[in-house]
């Protein structure tokens, strides 16, 4: 989330993903960085033993998500 943060303040666009678990750790980093608003796509959790199909399947259902992120800022 940090990394996000401090790519979009030098202008460069993100989109980052978020777990759902990590969604409160997530906030917390936002608003002590000073950007309480900052936007992320949400995934489901966990990700890390998610087979090569239901990753595929995730990231077709996230993309939509990524794109706005990406062309909103």
């Amino acid at each position: 989330m940090l990394d996000g943060i401090l790519l979009e303040r030098r202008g460069i666009p993100v989109a980052a993903i978020c777990t759902e678990l990590f969604v409160p750790n997530g906030k917390a980093i936002a608003e002590a960085h000073g950007a309480p608003d900052f936007l992320f796509a949400l995934v489901p959790h966990p990700m890390a033993s998610a087979s090569p199909t239901e990753l595929a399947r995730e990231a077709k259902q996230v993309l939509p998500e990524v794109i706005r992120l990406l062309v909103a800022q």
